[in-house]
């Protein structure tokens, strides 16, 4: 897939891959006494590396998906997860990646059109 999409959008849609993986780790945690939750942000690092190179087609971006803890307050059993806030993440997650996946559809757009007029 990598060829024909470019790579802020793979990592995109990496990173996003990834927050839903630990939201859903996060939310099957939620009875666990002491689990804290993780959160994924690769926006930020994206955005740098992209500002920093945005014509290279061979960026490094691998250490870019990361998850760490959240500092959000615990219940009394030491667990931070909140039901309300994963299921929102959850969403927002949802529609980041329908959208990334619009921008790759696009970019097959040109060799689609190609295909039919064949």
């Amino acid at each position: 897939m990598s060829g024909i999409v470019t790579p802020g959008i793979q990592v995109a849609l990496d990173g996003l891959a990834e927050r839903q993986r630990v939201l859903a780790r996060n939310i099957a945690n939620i009875q666990t006494p002491g689990y804290t939750a993780q959160r994924v942000n690769f926006e930020s690092a994206l955005s740098d590396a992209l500002t920093s190179n945005p014509d290279s087609s061979a960026m490094d971006l691998s250490g870019v998906v990361t998850s760490a803890p959240t500092t959000d307050p615990a219940r009394e059993d030491g667990n931070n997860v909140s039901l309300d806030s994963e299921t929102l993440m959850s969403l927002d997650t949802n529609l980041r990646y329908s959208l990334a996946l619009r921008a790759v559809e696009g970019n097959f757009t040109p060799i689609r059109d190609v295909l039919r007029s064949s």
